[in-house]
């Protein structure tokens, strides 16, 4: 099984140029952003391990970064919209 890069930019880059204007404009944005970003790191550092984590808290650290990603995601979409 590969490590998929889940960089925000790289999963919506239709919206690349409105990500780097709301994480400078948006303090909200920025916060989800950041904790996405932190949380993403993380989860591909314990994918890069030998044996593979398969416990909750490592499928929970994927559950918060797919909601993270999808609370980003509404905001770009009402950004773009308005």
């Amino acid at each position: 099984m590969g490590i998929a890069n889940h960089e925000l930019h790289g999963e919506f880059p239709q919206y690349s140029d409105l990500i780097d204007q709301l994480a400078e404009a948006d303090t909200h944005f920025k916060q989800l952003l950041q904790e996405y970003a932190s949380l993403d790191r993380e989860i591909m550092r314990l994918e890069k391990r030998e044996s593979p984590v398969e416990d909750t808290t490592f499928h929970q650290m994927k559950k918060q970064r797919a909601h993270l990603k999808d609370q980003l995601y509404s905001v770009l979409l009402k950004a773009a919209q308005g």
